[in-house]
């Protein structure tokens, strides 16, 4: 996620800030008794505030015609329910809540409240008189309406829905299998090119005949979606070059946050995707009818119909950062880590870090999670900074989740405080592996390129370009993992260059301060880019492991920020390597682009095609990869590999100005994959020797 612009300050002014808003551990084992006995263990060192614990329904909910309010804040002195009839209303009915001896407020309405709109006053000492504190929202509101400002107003909404799913259920899948999409919600359908009669929103991706969306999708034939955040965010920042206190927003002149890692409630659906703007309104209230719930689960169940299964990007690192009205001023000293002067640790570099150790605070998470899993029928989960959170609620919301469904996807970014993939993979869990994107493409294209342009990054060598291959296992040199199968593999994400840009900049072709006038010119690749784009995907597609690309990897996405925008930005017209705030035609997927580039589209849908036909990319044991090398090209590669009855052989050159010519093991080969084309269906038939044209790959099948 983006996390390259400074917020600390401002993040520490707003705690402080008074505004008057009215009416705005040890590793998973199967034996229950050591899980049980680590927790005990851990608890022995408890203080009085980690030692609560309740299993209290929390949230809202209606039972026998009454209504039910609990919230837990342990440190609170005082908490006030406040119902309102309508969401623009500034008063409403205001209800004492009672304590009980675990920190959770109760109250009980005699009245069925279903439809109405609420939120708590939270009192703390020294705090100032109930009406002059924010409103905050239910942390287990099942739905929320928004006020669209930075300061984000929320109401909680008393929200019971029945939906019917029919025969839907999770998509049970082997890890090993999963060929994941990872997307954007509004991108995929928000730019006219996608035909959608309801741009950018959850309704758009459940229309049928259309260019965009899931169509796209399907044709594409992945086989799993990552959403990137639609847990209700903070869709505002601060107004630029607004004074808060002093300081300044200087860093986002489009004071939004399109990408969504700024979470503010872990139980509700984002209301923005639910909603027919054409962008995001200032000064409304949005998702006040709760419509977003139904839309959301009529989207996921369109994915499962079509075969795809879904996975939540989720952010449990840290909270919405300017809005007033969440769990800082619910009990800020119970769920947040702070210093020893009250003040809050941002390991995040997102201002304000949740306190995962706690109970409630680990119970909220696994809650969550099997609410979304129950609820909407997920079919896993993508954390966001899983380093930040603590091994025993890393450990517990896997555990319980396979209660549920045992193919459950848990993966995740194994770093944030600190960097420990194996020890997610220790837990059963699967982690982003940034050393094969490292390795296999570099770390940044000005100098820091990797093997498909001919060069090592960092500590690559050709030993660890066989590891990645075989899934980066910890049996080999620096591997990571215990099984192929925890390896997310992936060469491109939602932050930093597209893969496209990082091969336009890498290779020279296009300068990146250049200001690009004819973007449908500038996307069309190049003959070299095409081939640095083939190469790396052919890499990724035949390595051991999940495998995901980003939206529009497949046609080499360029972001280029568009000139038709009425926002101050110095960088109109370049490419964007960190896209995180616009809600335009930067972030949008062209379809136009994808017919531009239609031999590369053709290429990975090829590569996804074979993957997903012979197990052997998927499934093959470490001791079927046997490697062959060429002396004096230490960029050519090439590896038999046999499983299931199958023999393929497998070959790389990353050299760029020379061939490599390999001698082929006994036997007739039919040609897969070429430089120009990548499927199923027999290109050609050879023996004894193939000779690789510089930055080019193969796959060939025994006869």
């Amino acid at each position: 996620m983006n996390r390259k612009f400074n917020i600390a300050l401002i993040v520490i002014i707003l705690i402080f800030f008074n505004l008057n808003i009215k009416g705005t551990g040890l590793f998973i084992s199967e034996n229950k008794n050591l899980r049980q006995e680590n927790n005990i263990s851990k608890k022995s060192d408890l203080s009085n505030l980690d030692s609560l614990y309740s299993t209290k329904k929390l949230g809202s909910y209606i039972k026998e015609n009454k209504t039910y309010f609990r919230l837990f804040a342990p440190n609170a002195k005082k908490v006030l329910l406040v119902v309102f009839d309508h969401v623009e209303d500034s008063t409403g009915k205001t209800y004492e809540m009672a304590k009980d001896p675990d920190g959770v407020w109760e109250s009980i309405i005699d009245e069925n409240l279903k439809g109405k709109y609420y939120g708590y006053k939270v009192l703390h000492s020294g705090n100032s008189a109930p009406e002059e504190l924010p409103l905050c929202v239910d942390p287990y509101a099942k739905a929320v309406a928004s006020f669209t400002t930075y300061l984000n107003p929320r109401k909680s909404i008393v929200y019971e829905n029945e939906y019917d799913w029919g025969n839907d259920t999770w998509i049970q899948r082997n890890w090993r299998d999963l060929i994941i999409y990872e997307m954007h919600v509004r991108d995929m359908t928000a730019h006219n090119s996608s035909g959608a009669k309801l741009p950018g929103t959850y309704e758009a991706l459940t229309e049928e005949n259309i260019s965009g969306g899931l169509p796209y999708l399907k044709k594409l034939g992945i086989n799993t979606v990552e959403l990137l955040p639609v847990m209700e965010f903070g869709n505002m920042e601060i107004p630029y070059k607004d004074s808060l206190n002093g300081f300044y927003n200087t860093w986002n002149p489009y004071e939004q946050n399109h990408w969504g890692y700024m979470t503010s409630n872990f139980f509700a659906p984002e209301a923005y995707y639910s909603e027919s703007w054409k962008n995001l309104k200032r000064n409304v209230w949005m998702g006040k009818d709760g419509k977003q719930v139904n839309q959301f689960k009529d989207m996921v169940k369109a994915f499962h119909k079509a075969g795809i299964g879904v996975i939540m990007d989720v952010v449990f690192n840290h909270l919405s950062e300017y809005e007033l009205g969440n769990l800082k001023q619910i009990d800020q000293k119970y769920y947040f880590r702070l210093d020893e002067n009250g003040n809050f640790i941002s390991q995040s570099y997102c201002g304000n870090d949740l306190k995962t150790e706690r109970p409630m605070v680990r119970r909220l998470i696994i809650d969550s999670i099997l609410y979304w899993m129950k609820e909407y029928h997920i079919d896993g989960f993508r954390f966001d900074l899983g380093k930040l959170i603590d091994w025993i609620t890393i450990e517990d919301v896997i555990y319980e989740a396979r209660k549920i469904n045992p193919n459950v996807v848990f993966v995740c970014e194994p770093w944030g405080g600190g960097y420990d993939p194996k020890g997610f993979s220790l837990r059963g869990w699967g982690a982003w592996n940034d050393q094969i994107r490292n390795g296999i493409k570099g770390e940044n294209p000005f100098n820091g390129q990797g093997w498909i342009f001919g060069k090592w990054y960092g500590n690559n060598n050709k030993e660890r370009i066989k590891s990645y291959v075989r899934g980066t296992l910890e049996k080999d040199f620096l591997g990571l993992f215990q099984k192929p199968e925890h390896s997310v593999n992936y060469l491109e994400s939602h932050d930093g260059y597209t893969l496209g840009d990082f091969i336009r900049i890498g290779s020279g072709e296009v300068d990146p301060d250049k200001i690009i006038t004819d973007v449908d010119s500038h996307v069309k690749l190049t003959p070299l880019q095409l081939k640095l784009n083939k190469l790396a995907a052919l890499f990724l597609f035949t390595s051991q492991g999940i495998t995901m690309i980003s939206e529009g990897q497949e046609f080499a996405r360029s972001k280029v920020i568009p000139f038709d925008i009425d926002v101050d930005d110095k960088h109109k017209g370049k490419m964007d390597h960190n896209s995180y705030e616009k809600d335009n035609e930067t972030n949008y997927i062209n379809y136009k682009h994808a017919e531009i580039n239609k031999e590369l589209v053709d290429y990975y849908k090829g590569l996804i095609q074979l993957r997903k036909q012979y197990p052997a990319f998927r499934r093959a044991d470490y001791n079927n990869i046997t490697f062959y090398e060429l002396p004096g090209n230490e960029f050519a590669l090439a590896y038999k590999l046999t499983h299931a009855g199958d023999t393929f052989f497998v070959a790389f050159n990353a050299n760029h100005t020379q061939n490599a010519k390999f001698t082929l093991p006994e036997g007739n080969w039919e040609v897969l994959v070429s430089g120009t084309k990548a499927g199923t269906t027999p290109l050609a038939e050879i023996s004894d020797t193939v000779e690789i044209a510089p930055v080019t790959g193969i796959v060939l099948k025994s006869k």
